[in-house]
This record gives C-alpha cells, structure tokens and sequence, in this order.
C-alpha cells in the first residue's frame, strides 16, 4: 500500500493530500530513510512523522485497504 494512503486509513493524517505534503516536504521516514508518497508501506516498518516540533514513532501491525474509525488503531503501534 502507498505511504500517503496507509496515513489516511490509520488516521495518522486525516487527509490523503496533507499526507502527500509532509511526504513531500521530507517529514516522513519509514525505517530512517526520507519516503516519497508512493513508497510502499508493509508490516513491522516503523515511520517517523515530524508534526512542526514534536515526532511520532509507529510501527506497522497490518495493512488493509479500508478499516472502521474504531478499528484505525489496530493498525499501528506507538513507539
């Protein structure tokens, strides 16, 4: 699944296209690397996502297509 995607449907971003532009703008890692928005997400990566001051560090659980708002959550893991 495509990076700005995965963000969407985890609800780590609301908006695909605000996902595109912290990709774009060099904010989001995937395993320490700086990813584009198409790079594929799989399970056990870990992304890094820069919000202004302040870091969020996740790990992969799974990668489906579409989840409930409740069931987002089960996605990720906060590191």
């Amino acid at each position: 699944m495509r990076l700005d995607k995965f963000l969407k449907v985890s609800r780590l971003i609301k908006r695909r296209t605000v996902a595109n532009e912290a990709c774009d703008a060099g904010r989001v890692l995937i395993n320490g690397k700086v990813a584009k928005a198409g790079t594929a997400v799989k399970t056990g990566d870990v992304i890094e996502i820069g919000f202004g001051t302040r870091n969020v560090k996740v790990e992969v659980l799974d990668v489906a297509e579409t989840v409930r708002k409740e069931e987002a959550k089960e996605l990720f893991r906060y590191l």
